[in-house]
């Protein structure tokens, strides 16, 4: 571990930073500095596009650069000049144009930011970065944990096992059909996730284009803002705004994301449990130490980090998804220090998408365990000998089996069939339900 990473007041930048590296282009302060300066120059390219400014080869070679070689360095330099400015956009401005001094660009230098409002970039960065960054390291991370968990439930597709409602022995189900629960909710909302639109806005000082359109009366403006943002940005300009972009879409994926991240909690507690009652074992690294104080032990860590750092993600989340909606008439600045912070609650669910995945690569299953348990539970055959019995018009038999197993210990195979040949039903049918056991009373599930 590096020795600046001991001082970081935040373990996303300290103890976690190597595992979350991936996310600094997208979330860090470098990473919106970087964004910024890449929507002014798409701008100027706009514009030049739709001939309001002529770009000289070598200034757009430069400009272009700025885009897909831009620095800490450079950043740096960003942040001397918003010592002065006390403006980090404007900064970002500055820095441009003295970039375009460097290569004969002085002509066209007021065109940076022409028209402009600080929020018409970081409503259009902050989404755009927020995209990508979801696209390049998130959303794949949660693919693989899919694709993972699909894989162990065909593994273990045909392992039968005891169901537990309410902590109480119930009918068996198989061990692969418990893990498709979570494949097939983490699907879902992932579906829905990505049906939310990645909105901007692109409209001036208060969203109407008032200094373009007082410049440039004659030119459609709606369709420039249109075009630049959801043709060359790949984000959807919404129409009518104030100074800010509602955050309404953005507050929707923090939301979908809590969803995601609620499911996640879910699978954690679930594993843990089965841990706890033996059904895995965890694979063992020479040199681990599970307790300082017992030896024996191997603790399912990977589980429990992943259930807190859910739990902190979501606690962010909501607070974003609630506040970032709310701004005062045209704007206030509310939203400005809130927005630094997008990127913690996703580093802290992908932490936790990674830790699931160590933890799952670390499961042994202890199949004898399972096959004990559902032995010592043949109570749980109950319901398939009822149900069979009332299929027969058996007279009460729900009532029956209750008087037989409710709340009784050592019900076993042996005293089960002892009941089936005290009915008064045909041989054929005492056959067949003595044929029902834990293991085989699984019933049927979707193919996968």
């Amino acid at each position: 571990m590096e020795l600046q990473s001991l001082t970081a007041i935040s373990p996303i930048d300290g103890r976690y930073r190597r595992q979350l590296s991936g996310l600094d282009g997208y979330f860090s302060e470098f990473g919106l500095i970087r964004y910024r300066v890449r929507i002014e120059i798409a701008y100027l390219f706009h514009l030049e596009e739709k001939n309001f400014l002529t770009l000289d080869a070598p200034v757009k070679e430069a400009l272009q650069a700025l885009v897909d070689h831009f620095t800490p360095e450079q950043a740096g330099r960003i942040k001397d000049i918003e010592k002065t400015t006390n403006h980090d956009v404007k900064a970002v401005e500055y820095f441009i144009k003295e970039e375009l001094e460097k290569v004969g660009g002085h002509s066209i230098k007021e065109w940076v930011h022409f028209g402009l409002t600080s929020q018409d970039i970081n409503n259009t960065a902050i989404p755009l970065s927020w995209k990508e960054g979801i696209a390049t390291v998130w959303m794949p991370a949660i693919h693989r944990l899919i694709a993972h968990l699909e894989t162990l439930a065909l593994n273990w597709k045909d392992i039968p096992m005891l169901a537990r409602t309410h902590g109480q022995p119930a009918s068996p189900t198989r061990l692969g059909k418990e893990f498709m629960v979570f494949v097939e909710r983490l699907k879902g909302q992932l579906y829905l996730f990505q049906q939310i639109p990645y909105t901007a806005k692109f409209g001036g000082a208060t969203g109407n284009f008032n200094a373009h359109h007082i410049a440039y009366p004659n030119q459609d403006w709606i369709a420039f803002g249109n075009s630049f943002v959801n043709e060359r940005l790949g984000l959807s300009r919404l129409q009518f705004t104030t100074q800010i972009e509602p955050y309404d879409n953005l507050a929707a994926h923090f939301d979908a994301i809590k969803r995601i991240d609620n499911i996640l909690i879910d699978l954690a507690r679930d594993i843990w449990t089965y841990i706890s009652m033996d059904y895995f074992k965890q694979k063992i690294k020479e040199g681990e130490v599970g307790s300082s104080a017992m030896p024996h032990k191997v603790n399912p860590i990977d589980f429990e980090n992943a259930e807190g750092n859910l739990g902190l993600a979501n606690a962010l989340l909501e607070h974003l998804s609630g506040k970032l909606p709310h701004s005062r008439l045209q704007r206030d600045l509310t939203d400005s220090t809130v927005l630094r912070n997008v990127g913690v609650p996703v580093a802290h669910s992908l932490l936790a998408i990674l830790s699931l995945e160590k933890g799952l690569d670390k499961l042994i299953l202890r199949e004898a365990k399972l096959h004990e348990d559902l032995e010592n539970n043949w109570a749980v055959v109950a319901e398939a000998v009822q149900t069979v019995l009332r299929r027969e018009q058996y007279p009460n038999p729900y009532e029956a089996l209750k008087a037989l197993t409710r709340g009784a210990s050592g019900i076993n195979q042996e005293s089960l069939h002892a009941f089936i040949d005290g009915l008064e039903v045909s041989e054929q049918l005492k056959a067949e339900l003595k044929k029902i056991t834990p293991q085989n009373y699984t019933g049927v599930v979707a193919k996968y």
